[in-house]
């Protein structure tokens, strides 16, 4: 009776502990990496090294069907930090800071901060140039920053001046202003370059947050590679064997597509020796595929020595990690390269979410997600109330039903959007993507819809999007349609504060 007495009494007083330990807040490591397609291991690529990746993937749930809302860097960020998309902000350029727009916006970080974390941020997280600024409110300390365009050979640099002019409202042609070489890869260590930089640091500030395990870290680590230029160690390089390098099967646009709903090498040709105008030749087709496969190797290799940080450091277990990519990069598939359209190689992205107690580890999923998903999701994991009360739209859904059964469906398609010229008209290509098709809808917002240009892709039975359907396909364009009528008209582009001063 008395051993019975005491036992109850020690379970009485052990309460309180054992309710702090479960209410203790998770830390959220958030890694974001520029131009990363899903040409990843864990993805099912043949090529690509990527065993840190493929590792974390093991660790969680693998999004397989996640798409950005924009392919392209400032408004993809954007969708990300404020978990609004293009369409609801009005801005498609990477110019326009999203405090224009939203003046009183609450951004992820800053969400988590007005809940008690810390929030510390390092390389690209948003996008910082063109005019462009980090926004300070959303960091608990100074942003760590780096670089973007790099180089160990100075040869390899393109002129100062007018580099700086690009990151600082140019003017003038982008084929005027090149930035250097496309690719290099000299005999030096990881930290030669910026990402090798940013890890250690993401390292860094891991050790340091093991010191204050009452205060909640969410950490927001942005790595560049593989956006160009494919600037890496020579180690990278050497995983891969240029001659082995599949060019695109597909090297010319969509039968029937508008001619203005495609691109070519803009953003590639701004570095040599790209051709300024007309096709890449296959050798350095097979070149840039070298230095691309080199980058993600390289950053894949930076995201491992981060992860094994948070190993060490005993982190991991009450870590929420996220690890996303901001747009999909065409590989010459279409005769295209770099980001910028509404095609299928450059909206489909890498989403990793490693959420202990939540995701079992090794687990895919085929649900349809956003970008705009994170910023509900994290929310939802790490316990804090839902970011209903905010300023600016919140357009995404928290992801923990998929989290917790990855055959939960929270949609049956996803919306994203690219802005074009036809002719001399500004229209946006407002699209669905289901599970088959995609529908893009070109025109003006508020325009009637007899006015669009359309474009519709059947994915089941042409993957590659050889061929326009939407004037072969009636029916199948009006469903689409209506799907796309259950979203709220685009919101013109809003200008740069700049040019309205000017």
């Amino acid at each position: 009776m008395r051993a019975f007495s005491f036992l109850a009494v020690s379970l009485v007083l052990c309460l309180p502990a054992l309710a702090g330990v479960k209410a203790k807040r998770p830390n959220v490591l958030l890694i974001c990496v520029d131009d990363l397609k899903p040409l990843l291991g864990c993805y099912g690529d043949p090529i690509a090294r990527t065993p840190n990746i493929d590792r974390l993937a093991a660790r969680g749930i693998r999004f397989e069907s996640a798409y950005c809302n924009q392919a392209v860097c400032a408004p993809s960020r954007n969708n990300l930090m404020l978990g609004s998309r293009s369409t609801s902000l009005g801005i498609y350029n990477l110019s326009t800071n999203f405090r224009q727009a939203v003046p009183d916006a609450v951004t992820l970080t800053q969400f988590f901060m007005r809940h008690g974390w810390r929030a510390e941020g390092m390389g690209k997280i948003l996008h910082v140039g063109h005019g462009n600024t980090n926004d300070a409110a959303s960091w608990s300390v100074p942003f760590y920053s780096d670089k973007l365009v790099e180089y160990v050979d100075p040869a390899h640099r393109g002129p100062e001046t007018r580099e700086e002019a690009l990151f600082n409202n140019r003017k003038g042609p982008v084929a005027s202003l090149p930035r250097g070489y496309a690719w290099e890869s000299p005999d030096v260590p990881d930290t030669a370059y910026a990402d090798g930089r940013v890890a250690e640091e993401a390292s860094r500030r891991l050790r340091a947050a093991k010191a204050k395990p009452d205060e909640p870290l969410f950490l927001a680590v942005g790595f560049v590679r593989p956006h160009l230029p494919f600037s890496v160690p020579k180690r990278y390089w050497d995983l891969y064997d240029r001659t082995k390098m599949p060019l695109a099967t597909r090297p010319t646009p969509p039968d029937g597509a508008p001619a203005y709903a495609g691109k070519t090498t803009l953003e590639l040709n701004q570095y040599e020796p790209v051709p300024e105008r007309g096709a890449v030749p296959d050798d350095m087709q097979r070149a840039l595929i070298h230095g691309y496969y080199a980058s993600v190797s390289f950053s894949d290799a930076q995201i491992g020595r981060v992860l094994d940080e948070l190993d060490r450091t005993g982190l991991a277990d009450h870590t929420i990690i996220l690890l996303w990519g901001d747009h999909g990069w065409h590989l010459g598939d279409h005769g295209m390269w770099t980001k910028h359209t509404n095609y299928e190689q450059a909206i489909r992205i890498p989403l990793l979410v490693v959420a202990p107690g939540v995701a079992q580890p090794g687990t895919r999923t085929r649900a349809m997600v956003e970008t705009v998903d994170v910023f509900p999701t994290l929310c939802e994991l790490a316990g804090l109330p839902p970011p209903r009360d905010v300023p600016q739209p919140m357009d995404g859904r928290s992801l923990v039903p998929v989290l917790r059964n990855p055959a939960t469906s929270l949609r049956d398609h996803i919306y994203h959007v690219f802005p074009r010229n036809r002719g001399s008209d500004p229209v946006l290509g407002r699209a669905i993507r289901s599970a088959r098709h995609r529908l893009v809808e070109w025109k003006q917002p508020g325009a009637p819809p007899d006015t669009a240009d359309l474009e519709l892709y059947d994915y089941e039975a042409d993957p590659g999007e050889t061929r326009n359907l939407a004037a072969q396909q009636p029916q199948v364009v009006a469903r689409m349609r209506a799907l796309l009528a259950s979203h709220p008209e685009a919101k013109p582009p809003l200008r740069p504060a700049a040019a309205r001063q000017r």
